[in-house]
């Protein structure tokens, strides 16, 4: 049975939760590893980026990633500096608006997919900065590398970095 995807209402509180204190070039690296450690635990064939305004940060393609994964990397990119919200939730919305994201928005698909794994990197009291990605899995799947990272950073005070 496939995993359900998650609410609208379930992923704005996920975004709440996981705003940073800062994001520095410093938390790009320390993010990034914490993603391909994860990644390599689970043989995982993805491709990783982070993004802060327009500066890339971190990339990675790991064993298995194919140059596809560079592409929606930057289509999934795109949704997330259009419209504020992870790949995921801009999907959903759609989709509990009774469309899809194609038909709602007309945006170039060669340019926007809204498929899961693009998250933006949120400042508490400032907003998105960038974008962390990862292609190579399933969308619900990539969505949740990245969420399970982010998490893990944001609880993770400098000090425990």
């Amino acid at each position: 049975m496939a995993d359900s995807f998650p609410t609208v209402a379930e992923l704005a509180a996920e975004e709440a939760e996981l705003q940073l204190d800062s994001f520095t070039n410093d938390d790009a690296w320390e993010l990034g590893a914490a993603l391909v450690a994860a990644a390599r635990a689970e043989a995982a064939p993805v491709a990783v980026e982070i993004v802060r305004n327009g500066h890339r940060l971190f990339s990675v393609a790991l064993t298995g990633a194919t140059p596809d994964n560079a592409s929606w990397i930057e289509r999934k990119s795109r949704v997330v500096h259009r419209f504020g919200h992870s790949s995921l939730h801009v999907r959903q919305a759609s989709r509990e608006r009774g469309t899809t994201f194609e038909d709602e928005f007309g945006l170039d698909p060669a340019l926007y997919a809204a498929h899961g794994g693009a998250h933006p990197l949120l400042v508490r009291g400032v907003g998105p900065v960038g974008v962390v990605t990862v292609s190579g899995l399933p969308q619900l799947e990539d969505h949740r590398m990245v969420v399970e990272a982010l998490r893990r950073h944001t609880l993770a005070g400098p000090a425990q970095r």
